[in-house]
């Protein structure tokens, strides 16, 4: 969840960097979707580990370090 993470952010910094830089934009703005493909590829693979496994409470507890929940 780290990956996914720090990948979000990189795509964020890219749309942040073209709303500065317009004369740039298209090429930050694409930059973006490749961090966000990237995430989103890294979020299947998590997903594709955590119900393939035969003991799914196993995933939550190796994962649940990195999930962030304000109410807990």
């Amino acid at each position: 969840m780290k990956t996914v993470r720090r990948l979000r952010a990189m795509a964020s910094l890219c749309r942040q960097s073209a709303a500065y830089h317009p004369d740039r934009s298209w090429n930050l703005l694409a930059e973006a979707e490749y961090w966000d493909h990237l995430a989103d590829g890294e979020l299947l693979e998590l997903y594709k580990e955590c119900t393939g496994s035969s003991i799914q409470a196993g995933c939550v507890k190796k994962h649940a370090s990195d999930i962030q929940h304000p109410n807990l």
